[in-house]
């Protein structure tokens, strides 16, 4: 641009040369008619008006050529300037003569479609950054050079990481676990698709994913790196497990009373009857173990019906005292039997609940209490209203449980003392039952307990309107 102006300067500098030749050919004409004249003063007036007069006529040349020609050259270089540099609002003036104004016409145009592709392209990528930040699923990406390019807020979430331990770090730099670091190796080393579960732990904890890696390629299926997607599975993992776990420990309950049915009918058919005491003695174990047998398939039912989906309780104003008073008439033979003292403190509370079902949550609560305690010890029942709801403490002078073991408490068939537990009759679903019957009725149940000292259950439930 400056170039240019350069050659308009000498344009005009050329106009203004040309301007003061002629001067001076008009003042060698003119000087010998006034060479003997004494004043000469009117001469040099002429020769400065003369001058003058060149040189606002070559201003004037001057200042049309360059707004004409220059400044529209200028405005269209200057905006061309600022779309390289990014900045696509930049526009050019549209004046000057037909082929600046096309010129600046043009810029113009090339501008707004910079504008409109740049606008089009930032909305993509915030829609895709808006996807990769809130799917459900951690993902990496790893250039070609192994550095960390690009993770999502699940992947932070998932390892227990912050940004600050990923960011334009090597792969190998960032705490991972050893197993997802080799499955990681594998999709980079191989360039090739690859799917796993991986199993690791992470703190106290095993915690399970189903990860995914994949090259990532561009254009003429150059490589650029890998993605690596991961699912946490561990609750999967642990429904399936529990799903087994029912599965053999049905098959087992089930088995166990059938076998000693069975073998001692066979007995019995074998030529045992003609013995009276044996046959009294057999019979009464053939009814204890069908007895066993039939509390197991009640409580198997009962599960079922309160597992569905869409279960509902028949809540009505319910006397939560006369309640605990009708559970521990229902247990005082096992109590008697272990010479156990039942402590009941009730204060009168009336709630929305179903009679029934919250009869048979205390006869669980009371029933587990007494298998898990000496004999000569005492079960305290509390029943008290704090703020809008009822709280219905059962705590025994127990065995205790193990903390680790209070979070699986509540699993299907889970025993704390398996043999104790089988030995007395319980079918191990007593607390899912609770537990169950307790959500039902928009309550919680929470368990403290010590080893060696006892068990408290509390559970609290909703007064109702």
């Amino acid at each position: 641009m400056k170039s240019f102006r350069h050659r308009l300067l000498v344009t005009i500098m050329a106009w203004i040369s040309l301007l003061l030749a002629c001067i001076l050919l008009i003042v060698i004409q003119l000087f010998p008619m006034y060479a003997e004249a004494e004043d000469k003063t009117e001469v040099w007036i002429i020769l400065a008006l003369i001058f003058i007069g060149a040189l606002l006529f070559s201003a004037l040349i001057g200042h049309r050529i360059i707004k004409v020609q220059a400044l529209p050259i200028e405005n269209v270089t200057q905006t061309a300037l600022e779309l390289v540099k990014g900045n696509y609002r930049a526009r050019a003036f549209e004046y000057g003569n037909v082929g600046a104004v096309q010129l600046s016409s043009t810029i113009n145009i090339l501008a707004r479609n910079l504008q409109e592709i740049t606008a089009v392209r930032e909305m993509e990528q915030e829609r895709l950054k808006t996807l990769i930040e809130n799917m459900g699923s951690a993902l990496i990406m790893i250039d070609r050079q192994g550095g960390v390019a690009l993770v999502n807020r699940s992947f932070l979430g998932e390892f227990h990481l912050i940004e600050e331990q990923v960011q334009e770090k090597f792969y190998k730099e960032v705490p991972l676990p050893e197993v997802f670091e080799r499955f990681i190796e594998q999709v980079f080393m191989t360039e090739q698709a690859a799917r796993d579960q991986l199993e690791f732990k992470q703190g106290i904890h095993t915690k399970n994913i189903d990860v995914y890696g994949a090259p990532v390629l561009g254009d003429h299926e150059q490589w650029l790196g890998i993605v690596i997607v991961s699912h946490d599975i561990t609750e999967l993992k642990r429904l399936e497990q529990v799903r087994k776990d029912f599965v053999a420990n049905v098959s087992h309950e089930l088995r166990t009373p059938v076998t000693s049915i069975k073998g001692f009918s066979e007995t019995l058919i074998d030529g045992a009857y003609t013995d009276e005491a044996t046959l009294l003695s057999f019979l009464e174990i053939i009814h204890t173990e069908s007895n066993r047998l039939e509390m197991l398939i009640n409580d198997l039912l009962d599960l079922s019906k309160v597992e569905q989906a869409g279960f509902r309780v028949n809540a009505l104003p319910t006397d939560m005292e006369k309640v605990i008073k009708r559970a521990e008439e229902m247990v005082s033979k096992r109590i008697e039997e272990k010479k156990i003292k039942l402590d009941l403190q009730l204060e009168p509370v009336i709630l929305q609940g179903d009679p029934d079902r919250l009869l048979q949550v205390m006869m669980n609560l009371l029933v587990n209490a007494i298998t898990y305690s000496s004999s000569e010890t005492t079960i305290t029942v509390r029943l008290y209203t704090k703020g809008k709801s009822a709280l219905i403490e059962v705590e025994d002078q127990g065995i205790g449980i193990e903390a680790s073991e209070i979070g699986r408490l509540f699993e299907r068939f889970y025993r704390v003392d398996r043999a104790r537990s089988r030995n007395s009759g319980g079918t191990g679903l007593g607390l899912s039952i609770v537990k169950h019957l307790i959500e039902a009725h928009h309550g919680k149940v929470d368990v403290e307990s010590t080893v060696g000292v006892g068990t408290k259950f509390t559970v609290q439930l909703p007064l109702g309107s």
